[in-house]
């Protein structure tokens, strides 16, 4: 059996998935499975979250599956129905997952999710932070990709108060020549 034969037979994430620690939880096998449950809806919902990067990055995982059997297999197949109606506890959003994501993911050749790392939350440093969200969402783009880009607000800010510092030198250099300016007229009218 060729390459492309066992493509279509075996389902395969678009990324590359790390080896991690094992999670663990209060509540054992169960209550973590409830807790990926609820983010993979959090983020079929609001296509974005930012949450603890271990967990980001496990539900990324599922969230992967789940999206590249919809495309496979449809609605109309009994184990991916399953599936899904297993993994999403907001039933509205088996619709979307069917409707809206496996179209919209149908072409893509890489994966469906992006992972970046976030900031600490301060004085909590305890864990690392990370925001899990859906390619082609309707927000922002986190990533800079030219930070010297004129209209991006950091720069649009640095630029206005490089202005106003300006501004107030040449303001101390002009009074400094009037006040000179004076000073010599002053004199002259002495002598």
């Amino acid at each position: 059996m060729n390459q492309a034969n066992v493509e279509k037979l075996v389902s395969k994430l678009r990324y590359n998935v790390k080896p991690r620690r094992r999670l663990s939880n209060a509540d054992g096998p169960e209550g973590r499975l409830r807790k990926i449950q609820k983010t993979l809806t959090a983020l079929l919902k609001y296509e974005r979250l930012e949450l603890n990067y271990n967990r980001a990055d496990e539900t990324r995982g599922y969230v992967e599956r789940l999206i590249s059997d919809a495309i496979r297999y449809g609605p109309n197949h009994k184990e991916t129905m399953e599936m899904a109606d297993f993994w999403i506890t907001e039933k509205q959003l088996v619709h979307k997952l069917f409707k809206v994501l496996a179209p919209r993911y149908k072409d893509y050749t890489i994966s469906f999710t992006k992972l970046h790392k976030a900031p600490y939350i301060y004085p909590d440093v305890v864990y690392k932070r990370a925001v899990l969200e859906l390619r082609g969402n309707i927000y922002p783009s986190i990533e800079q990709y030219n930070p010297h880009e004129h209209n991006l607000l950091h720069n649009i800010l640095l630029s206005a108060a490089r202005k106003d510092f300006r501004m107030e030198k040449y303001e101390e250099i002009a009074n400094s020549i009037n006040s000179e300016t004076c000073k010599e007229m002053s004199d002259n009218i002495n002598k």
